[in-house]
């Protein structure tokens, strides 16, 4: 079983990835019982700021990656494709459909188990790590009480965070 902290882009694709090679997956995401002031919808993967993926064109480095993205199978690339928006020559999505397919496809997952609870709460980042792989997919928007636990994992020990 793998933990994943945090149901946004990186997140969502660690655990679809990761479930769909077998493996449960428990991933926290605390929406929607608690909002940053940037967030403003109860799904996954929400995109707060820009719509656009950056260029889709196989001649540079955004758009190989995304074409690199396309045939190891990832979830959001194939999402984005679905619910793209004209915008030239990159790939920008319609940022509510987006997340609601995202949820909906990560919800039909046997394998993940979202826990829609905010760790620092009632449940502990080192908890979480003592009972096995961690992945700590929080970014910008990571909440006040899990930047503290997180402050304080990493001062205390040598810990591989990514």
């Amino acid at each position: 079983m793998v933990t994943i902290i945090g149901a946004g882009l990186a997140g969502c694709e660690a655990a679809y990835q990761i479930a769909k090679n077998g493996i449960r997956v428990k991933l926290y995401e605390m929406k929607p019982k608690k909002f940053t002031p940037a967030h403003s919808n109860k799904n996954l993967a929400e995109i707060v700021c820009s719509n656009s993926f950056k260029s889709n064109l196989i001649t540079n480095a955004c758009g190989l990656l995304k074409e690199e993205l396309r045939t190891l199978d990832s979830l959001l690339i194939k999402i984005a494709d679905r619910t793209k928006v004209p915008a030239g020559q990159a790939l920008a999505v319609d940022r509510e459909k987006f997340a609601e397919e995202v949820t909906k496809e990560i919800r039909k997952q046997e394998n993940i188990e979202i826990i829609e609870e905010e760790v620092g709460e009632s449940i502990h980042l080192k908890d979480l790590i003592a009972n096995g792989i961690t992945i700590i997919a929080t970014g910008p928007l990571t909440s006040d009480k899990l930047s503290k636990e997180i402050i304080e994992l990493t001062r205390r020990r040598r810990t591989c965070l990514f």
